[in-house]
């Protein structure tokens, strides 16, 4: 049993709006202490330290520096609290900021701020930590990996979810559940965001995957607003009713988050009187993720293609554009592959005399944003599989470990500190074994040598190992042995490449596709092919030369001398991307997030004769008017809109000069106030619809966090009628929305407002006689239509 809402309860007892929590519980220790307590006599089994925000970059907007001297306090008077039975769980929150490469804070500087925070929990001798109230998967990436570096607590980490049932980030409850259990979380799970009602469905999602103890820490209810105050209107009894839906859905760690009480912990003691936990329904899970989607390589399914075109080797025009520092051919061909049908990528970035390590993570990056799919890490050395798999927002699959001796020591426990699974590939420091038997051996080596990093078979996939038929007549067949026997006698799930077995033969898209259906038949789970090729139908002749029937392979070759060569996919799928016309690419710039490329594609349009004007208002425009409808249609989530308005503002900060002042558009003349209302520093939402706003022609003036109404007044009166955009993130907050309303219309000013925020809805808006934005796309909708 875990505790309940902490601010919500120091509110009541006199904490006021806008001051540092955790330094206002510094100077009132009592109060904390009394609130820790009442948890405790309630039945809590853990109680959270008041340190959701002791972090450096939150502290820093207080003016406090001494980040371990703020978490050892706090966690010291919780422990005082707690007693003896009572456990006490270091709190980590979210920094206010997106992680690379989703956002500007670097992933290594998280990682650094993090650990600054989990070394004074440590100090204070915490018994546990948990990670909460994380929309974004990389920062609860991040906090974790600072835990386990500095810790070997049990660490538990709890996402929060949208009425849409993803993160803010576009993350669902079971890929946030694959990406954390693998990476080592002990428990996890959801907390705020929702009621109780709309928490047990995120649950009943990730209980089918969980290998580790699931949390739930729900809302009393929704937010509403009685006599001028925010209140959540859900009572202990009601909220209690939930207590053995939750534990018969999975739930082993149950609490309460905003509006719950001592009370709402109390009632939920009482209900789960003598109940057990439910435990995990597996030991482990078979499974990739990336950070807004998952496959999960288990059961009845077909069979999976991993994309490979994303490899340099032999591609001229990728190397070229990787040795540049780019990523533009990279991206289209991920896109390429995801569009025909490939479920997982391999990424290579083996170019010589390039740094490979960087290039992989810019890889990562930019792919991370440009496609949904998880990614496999290809390379063969283990300082870039390293940087790989540190700044990857998910689970990935290593491509791949072998037995030599120098992989098994430094792989395996690098793969296992990061959760991923990885490739068995049946090499040892001596030899290419060439028969099924000593490839067997091989394997049986590596898995024994995985299971000592606590590694199971589910989280190993054995490449089959083809080589060409050319060179080696029984390379196929014994490759169709391995994967049986690894299918269906070892039980883990296979991969093998195509190319190779055709190497120095005609035809080589007949064998291949020939030998991609026999070895489907023996029990391949996953293919390495390129999706990009037009497939082929299997082939008699091509199957009695894999299978070894044809000696010399002389009824294939009669076979092939009389068919006719056809062009290769590829190329012809560079070349489309190639002739784009400068109007396009500006457009698919925007749509991709490519940031890096924008200000050359702009030159380009504007060398091609295409005026600045149409430029702005007949393709950027649009294009970002397409990327809010696939942000509407969740096909776009808020990292590509991010990208995306970023690239906009580049472009425009190109064109803008060029503009002539006489054919400006009008819409620029129109302006829009923004300010997060006195008492709030939380800005990440309002600064993503300014830079929108701003993207769509308007004239922003963005006031800040943490802004008076007298202040906010003033600036209306600055302008004509213009648009006044209120934000609030906390529901202690949100009523200050109404202030700044009601003396507006008391002085008679001339503007319209619009409110938005987590905390905020749509008839709360209503009430206030405001228009409401839910996000930033529909905020620069609901702009336009109050500017007209």
């Amino acid at each position: 049993m875990l505790d309940g809402a902490t601010g919500t309860e120091l509110q009541k007892r006199g904490m006021p709006a806008g001051v540092c929590p955790e330094q206002w519980c510094r100077d009132n220790p009592d109060v904390l202490k009394s609130v820790h307590a009442e948890y405790v006599a309630a039945g809590a089994d853990v109680i959270y330290t008041a340190t959701f925000g002791a972090n450096r970059l939150k502290l820093d907007q207080h003016g406090i520096t001494d980040v371990a001297g703020v978490n050892r306090s706090l966690a010291e008077l919780a422990k005082e609290s707690a007693g003896k039975k009572v456990l006490v769980a270091g709190d980590i929150g979210p920094t206010g900021s997106f992680v690379e490469p989703f956002g500007p804070l670097a992933f290594e500087e998280a990682v650094s701020v993090f650990k600054e925070q989990v070394r004074g929990l440590v100090e204070a001798r915490v018994d546990l930590f948990v990670i909460e109230t994380m929309i974004d998967i990389q920062e609860a990436r991040a906090a974790l990996i600072a835990v386990r570096e500095v810790s070997k607590a049990f660490t538990m980490v709890t996402m929060t979810f949208e009425k849409d049932g993803r993160t803010l980030n576009g993350t669902d409850p079971v890929t946030a559940l694959i990406t954390l259990q693998s990476l080592g979380a002990d428990a996890v799970g959801c907390n705020c965001s929702a009621g109780p009602a709309q928490m047990l469905e995120i649950i009943k999602r990730m209980r089918p995957f969980a290998a580790v103890p699931l949390i739930a820490k729900p809302n009393a209810g929704m937010p509403v607003l009685k006599k001028g105050k925010t209140v959540f209107d859900m009572q202990a009894a009601e909220f209690g009713a939930f207590a053995k839906k939750f534990v018969r859905s999975g739930v082993g760690m149950l609490g309460g988050c905003c509006g719950t009480t001592p009370e709402h912990i109390r009632v939920l003691r009482r209900k789960l009187s003598g109940a057990a936990p439910v435990p995990p329904c597996r030991g482990s899970l078979s499974a990739l993720s990336s950070a807004r989607a998952h496959v999960i390589l288990e059961g009845v399914r077909p069979l999976i293609t991993v994309g490979e075109c994303i490899n340099p080797t032999g591609k001229k025009a990728l190397q070229e554009d990787l040795r540049q520092g780019r990523v533009t051919l990279a991206r289209s061909l991920a896109q390429q592959q995801v569009e025909h049908g490939a479920v997982v990528l391999d990424v290579n970035a083996g170019v010589p005399g390039i740094d490979e390590a960087k290039t992989m993570r810019k890889l990562i990056a930019a792919l991370s944003l440009a496609v949904n799919v998880p990614l496999v890490i290809d390379s063969s050395t283990i300082e870039v599989v390293d940087a790989a798999l540190r700044l990857y927002p998910g689970r990935a699959l290593i491509n791949s470990i072998s037995a030599e001796k120098a992989k098994l020591e430094r792989l395996l426990p690098l793969a296992a500190r990061y959760g991923a699974m990885f490739i068995i590939l049946p090499l040892n420091d001596r030899e290419v074994p060439e028969t099924f038997l000593e490839r067997k051996k091989v394997i049986a080596r590596i898995v024994k040598a995985g299971q000592r990093y606590g590694y199971r078979k589910s989280d190993m996939v054995v490449d089959g190992l083809v080589m060409s038929v050319s060179a080696h007549p029984r390379a196929a067949l014994e490759t169709m042995k391995t994967i049986r026997w690894a299918s269906q006698v070892l039980g883990v799930n296979t991969i093998c490449g195509l190319s190779n077995v055709s190497f120095g033969m005609p035809e080589r898209a007949l064998m291949n596709d020939t030998l991609r259906a026999l070895l489907r038949k023996n029990g391949l789970s996953m293919v390495i092919e390129n999706p990009l090729r037009k497939k082929t139908r299997p082939n008699r002749y091509a199957a009695d030369v894999l299978r070894a029937k044809d000696k010399d392979a002389l009824r294939y070759l009669a076979f092939c001398r009389g068919l006719q060569q056809k062009p290769s996919q590829p190329a012809a799928a560079v070349k489309k991307e190639m002739v784009l016309s400068p109007a396009e690419k500006v457009r698919r710039s925007i749509l991709d997030g490519n940031r890096e490329d924008i200000a050359a594609v702009i030159e380009t349009a504007l060398h091609a004769g295409i005026a600045p004007e149409p430029l702005v208002h007949d393709i950027m425009i649009p294009a970002m008017s397409e990327v809010g409808d696939l942000f509407d249609k969740k096909e776009y989530f808020l990292p590509q809109l991010i990208a995306s308005a970023e690239t906009m503002k580049i472009a425009f900060g190109r064109l803008e000069p060029l503009l002539r002042s006489d054919s400006a558009p009008k819409i620029r003349e129109r302006v829009v106030i923004l300010a997060t209302v006195q008492g709030d520093i939380h800005d990440i939402g309002k600064n993503i619809v300014a830079l929108m706003l701003r993207n769509h022609g308007f004239s922003v003036v963005d006031l800040g966090k943490d802004v008076a109404a007298a202040a906010i007044l003033d600036e209306i009166k600055k302008h004509i009628r213009p648009v006044v955009g209120l934000s609030a993130l906390m529901t202690t907050t949100m009523v200050n929305m109404k202030q700044v309303i009601a003396a507006a219309q008391q002085e008679k000013l001339s503007c319209r407002f619009m409110v938005g925020g987590a905390v905020v809805t749509r008839s709360y808006a209503h009430s206030l006689g405001a228009e409401y934005a839910a996000d930033s796309v529909e905020a620069v909708r609901v702009a336009q239509w109050l500017s007209d």
